[in-house]
């Protein structure tokens, strides 16, 4: 199996995407399915988005499954301009309406808050109310227009598999010698 490197171009608009229950599909990409949220920090917040990053790393440390269920590749969390504005990017194998929903059942379920509820117009209800926190995430939204896969629309899950294939053997080979 050939591995080649691929990118995909995603249009401006989006009119013509398959509409899900939330709002348009965006197409899986060659770097799967994923999100840019760029919102204002409420003022004198951003340490406390800082804290919470802190938080969510320790409670990787005690539960290192905990994201599990988000199907998650990467996230990344940004403060800029002199901390009055926040980034979240997340990539991901599942669909938006998929990931909000699991994230939400998942924050819900772990008693976990998330650091979203520091950014202007964050809803207060949105453990109880996705509607509200997609149309957060929807109206914060910023589409990318092109995305590069190195290994192209690999899932989270068959990378950890060819790494547990890979450890195996080279244990394998380490017993022969």
């Amino acid at each position: 199996m050939e591995i080649k490197p691929q990118a995909v171009v995603i249009p401006k608009e989006a009119d013509h995407l398959e509409q899900g229950k939330y709002g348009p599909v965006f197409p899986r990409t060659p770097a799967c399915y994923g999100f840019t949220v760029i919102a204002k920090v409420k003022p004198g917040r951003a340490e406390a988005i800082r804290n919470y990053g802190h938080a969510l790393a320790k409670a990787l440390e005690a539960d290192p499954d905990l994201l599990a269920p988000l199907k998650l590749h990467y996230l990344r969390w940004v403060l800029f301009d002199d901390d009055t504005r926040f980034m979240y990017q997340g990539i991901f194998d599942t669909d938006f309406d998929k990931y909000t929903e699991d994230a939400i059942a998942l924050f819900t379920k772990s008693g976990v808050s998330t650091a979203f509820e520091n950014l202007e117009g964050f809803p207060e209800d949105w453990r109880t109310n996705p509607e509200a926190f997609i149309r957060f995430v929807r109206e914060h939204q910023c589409p990318s227009f092109i995305e590069y896969g190195e290994y192209p629309y690999v899932t989270s899950d068959e990378i950890k598999k060819a790494l547990r294939i890979k450890r195996a053997l080279s244990e394998m080979l380490d017993q022969l010698q």
